[in-house]
Order: C-alpha cells, then structure tokens, then sequence
C-alpha cells in the first residue's frame, strides 16, 4: 500500500474493515468468490492446497503486513488456496473494487502488486524444485530454518511459531510419521529441543549442513 496518496490512504481508510480471527478458523477456502483481500495486522496463517490424496499441501505462511486473496482478485478468480489462522489473528478486510479501481488510477500500486506477484511466483518455483530434487531430512532442516528467520523465536529461544507435526510434514511434503522421526533424529543428535508442540533449534549451524546436504 505505499504506493497509494494521501487522498487514497483516506479513501481505504474509509473502505477497509477489521476482522478478527480465531486460531484454527477458516479465513477463506479453496474455491471460494473473494470479496476482497485481506491485510494481516498481527497473526500468521498458513496458505494450503488440497492434494488428490485428500492431504493439505501446506504452500506458505503469511504474517504480518502480508496480504491475502490479492491473486484471486485480481485474476477474478475463485481462491486456488485455503487460508486459516494459525494464531489468533487481526486483519482488514479491503473490499476487491477498491483493489480493482486502484489498478486502473494508480500505475505506481500496479508495480507494486505486479513485483509482489511475481516475488510469489518465484517462491512458488522454489517450493516445486525442493519436493522433486531434495530428500525429506533436508527439506525438514530446510523449513525449520525457514520458519525461525521468519518468524524468530522468542524469549526461551523456542520458534515464535508453534506447528503441530503434521503441519510440519505438509509443510515438507511428507508423511506425518516420517516428520515425526526426523525431529526425534535431530533431538537425540542435539540439534534441536521440544517442548509439546513447541520447538528450540539448539544447533542451527548443524541444522544448516543437513538443509545445504553437506
């Protein structure tokens, strides 16, 4: 939104709504019309996808100052992906005409959304070369870096993020119970600590060999 004036900033400010979201709720769904896009204030949710097996392909996480639906609107397209909260969540709701006004007055948010999709595309390039080329134990080291240069930890040096099991191994693209026995390999190998659901990367230089595949 840095692109918008003044005038404009005034003029979202009058169309955005906020809306609050509880951990595990839905935000939209895979296939859903969006009636706008949605701005994260505070909060992350992971992005998925429906496998033909009936498993969610977890694609990203988005937090705060991200935007959801921005694709789906723009394209006028139903949502390719399902949003849901991760944590509790604050967003604004942007209703897609005022999206879609902008677009056509405001050339310098066309840029800006044209180089944000297209950031997206690269990652989404990224997701596909790591699932067909990498073995499973890189691509869990990989997105438990991943998860801790994004999301950072906090004051016991535990990730920020707390993820259930198996939304670590739809995150790599796995089974749950392979996920399962990497994490417990890397405890026992000193290189991370659990506690529940939570996790403390205790040697993340170790973690950074096995993502690189030294």
């Amino acid at each position: 939104m840095k692109a918008f004036s003044i005038p404009e900033l005034k003029q979202l400010s009058d169309k955005k709504t906020t809306k609050i979201y509880k951990k595990g709720e839905v935000i939209f769904d895979e296939g859903e019309h969006l009636k706008g896009v949605y701005c994260v204030r505070y909060g992350i949710s992971k992005l998925s996808k429906l496998s033909p097996n009936g498993k969610d392909q977890i694609i990203k996480f988005v937090s705060n100052g991200e935007i959801l639906g921005q694709r789906s609107v723009v394209a006028q397209e139903s949502a390719n992906l399902k949003a849901v909260a991760v944590n509790d969540m604050e967003v604004c709701f942007i209703p897609k005409e005022f999206i879609l006004q902008s677009l056509k007055n405001n050339p310098n948010y066309t840029v800006e959304l044209l180089r944000t999709m297209a950031h997206e595309l690269k990652e989404a390039d990224d997701v596909i070369v790591n699932m067909s080329q990498k073995p499973v134990k890189q691509r869990v080291a990989e997105a438990l870096l991943h998860l801790k240069n994004n999301f950072g930890e906090d004051n016991e040096d535990f990730l920020n993020i707390t993820l259930s099991r198996e939304d670590i191994a739809n995150l790599v693209g796995t089974a749950t119970e392979s996920c399962i026995r990497i994490l417990s390999e890397f405890k026992k190998e000193g290189i991370l600590e659990t506690s529940g659901k939570k996790i403390k990367i205790i040697n993340p230089n170790q973690l950074h060999h096995i993502a690189e595949g030294v």
